[in-house]
C-alpha cells in the first residue's frame, strides 16, 4: 500500500502535516500563496493584533553559525560554518486586523482545500482586552480561516498581560481560551512558551479553557553574544538590546523535552510540534513524540523565504521513511517512543545496588580506585582508598 501523507488534526483535513510556522515567512498573502504552491500541507499566519506595531530600527532576525573546527559562534557571515541557530526581537504583525481580513479571505478562495491557521493575539489585562481576543477570532473565521491559534508565547512583549507573559500564567491561559472558545467555530491550538516551570501546568489550563491543541514551544529567549573586539552585542539598536528568541537546531532537543512532558501528561490531545526542524529526521523526532503535525520556521526562512526545498524534503523524507518501515499513514508511528520518555530513576543501572539519585547515602560516592591510584602516583600520596 502506498504511503498515505494526508492527515486529519483537530477534525481538519491536511494534505501533508507540515506546517510554516507563525514568522517572517508567513507576513503576507504573497508569501502564503507561495508557500502553498510550494506543498506546504498548512500555513500560520503572522500573528495579528487590533492595533499596528513598530519594530525595532535595525535588522529583526539573524542568524548565528558555528565553525566546523573551532568553538567559535558569531553572526558573522564566514564560509565553511554551520547554521546554529535564529535569533529574532521581532513584534506581531504590524498590518492591521482590516488589512489582514480581505487577505484571509482572498487565501482561502484561491487554496479552499489548504488550511490556513490565523495566529491572534490581544492583552489578558481587563474585560476589553479579552473582548479584542473575540473580535479578532471572529473576524479571521468569517472570511474562511480554518483554525485560530492562539499566541501566548511571544518572548518579546513589554506588557505584563500579553504574549509569554500570559503563557507563565495557567489561570490566564485558560480564560483567553475559553474567552475565544465562546466564539470560536473552528479548532483552537494555543502555541505556549518555553519560558515556564511546568509546562503541563499551562497546557492544562489551555484545555480546561476549551483549546483543541496545543503548539510546542515558540523561540527560547535569549540574548545574542557580545563581539570580543568591539564589545558590542552582535544584534543591537545604538548598542542597546532587548531580550530575544532563539530558534533553529540549537533548539531541537530542548523543544522535544517539553514535547515530551506534554504528550505524556495528555496522550489523547492533539500536539503540533516546533523547534529546529530542517528534514524528516527532525520531525520524526515529535511524530514519534506523539505530534500530529509539525511547523517549521528557521528552515524556511533561510530557503527562499517560504521554504520550497526545504518542504520538498520533508514530503520525500516522510514518504521514504514510511515505506522503509512499512507504515501506511502517521498513526501507524505517531507517538511509537512517547512512553520511552522516563524518570532518571528508571534508567538501568550496571549492578543491582540501591538507587540514591545520582549520590551515596552520606557524602560523595567513593572515587574510582584505577583514579586513586593514578591521583597518587602523580602526588606521592599514599592515602589509603576511600572505604567502599
Amino acid at each position: 500500500m502506498a504511503a498515505q501523507l494526508a492527515v486529519t488534526f483537530t477534525g481538519l483535513r491536511f494534505e501533508n502535516p507540515f506546517l510554516l510556522a507563525s514568522a517572517p515567512p508567513t507576513e503576507s498573502d504573497a508569501n502564503i500563496m507561495r508557500a502553498f504552491d510550494a506543498g506546504w500541507g498548512g500555513v500560520v499566519t503572522k500573528t495579528i493584533g487590533l492595533h499596528p506595531v513598530v519594530n525595532v530600527a535595525g535588522p529583526k532576525t539573524k542568524f548565528l553559525r558555528a565553525s566546523a573546527n573551532s568553538t567559535y559562534l558569531s553572526m558573522q557571515k564566514r564560509p565553511g560554518t554551520a547554521l546554529h541557530s535564529s535569533w529574532n526581537w521581532e513584534l506581531i504583525s504590524d498590518k492591521t486586523l482590516d488589512w489582514w481580513v480581505p487577505r484571509i479571505a482572498r487565501i482561502k478562495q484561491a487554496y479552499p482545500s489548504r488550511i490556513l491557521v490565523a495566529s491572534i493575539m490581544a492583552g489578558s489585562g481587563s474585560d476589553e482586552e479579552l473582548r479584542h481576543w473575540q473580535t479578532l477570532a471572529k473576524a479571521c473565521q468569517d472570511e474562511g480561516a480554518d483554525a485560530l491559534e492562539l499566541n501566548l508565547s511571544c518572548p518579546h512583549m513589554d506588557r505584563a498581560d500579553m504574549g509569554s507573559n500570559i503563557g507563565k500564567d495557567q489561570e490566564l491561559i485558560s480564560i483567553v481560551a475559553q474567552v475565544v472558545h465562546e466564539v470560536a467555530r473552528v479548532p483552537v491550538w494555543a502555541k505556549l512558551t518555553p519560558s515556564t516551570t511546568d509546562i503541563v501546568l499551562e497546557a492544562r489550563g489551555a484545555f480546561l479553557g476549551g483549546a483543541d491543541a496545543i503548539t510546542s514551544s515558540n523561540t527560547f529567549p535569549s540574548l545574542p553574544l557580545i563581539d570580543p573586539d568591539t564589545l558590542d552585542f552582535e544584534m543591537n539598536v545604538d548598542g542597546y538590546v532587548s531580550s530575544g528568541g532563539l530558534g533553529g537546531p540549537a533548539i531541537l532537543p530542548l523543544s522535544m523535552a517539553k514535547m515530551a512532558q506534554l504528550t505524556q501528561a495528555f496522550p489523547d490531545k492533539a500536539f503540533s510540534g516546533i523547534g529546529g526542524i530542517a528534514e524528516f529526521a527532525h520531525a520524526l523526532n515529535y511524530f514519534l513524540l506523539g505530534c500530529g503535525t509539525v511547523q517549521v520556521c528557521t528552515a524556511a526562512m533561510l530557503d527562499h523565504a517560504i521554504g520550497p526545498n526545504v518542504i520538498k524534503g520533508l514530503i520525500e523524507g516522510m514518504r521514504s521513511a514510511m515505506e522503509r518501515h512499512g507504515w501506511s499513514s502517521l498513526e501507524d508511528f505517531r507517538g511509537l517512543r512517547r512512553d520511552h520518555v522516563v524518570t532518571h530513576s528508571k534508567i538501568r543501572r550496571p549492578d543491582a545496588k540501591a538507587y540514591h539519585g545520582g549520590y551515596e547515602a552520606e557524602g560523595y560516592a567513593a572515587s574510582d580506585a584505577a583514579t586513586d591510584a593514578v591521583a597518587d602516583a602523580a602526588t606521592g600520596a599514599t592515602m589509603k582508598p576511600a572505604s567502599r
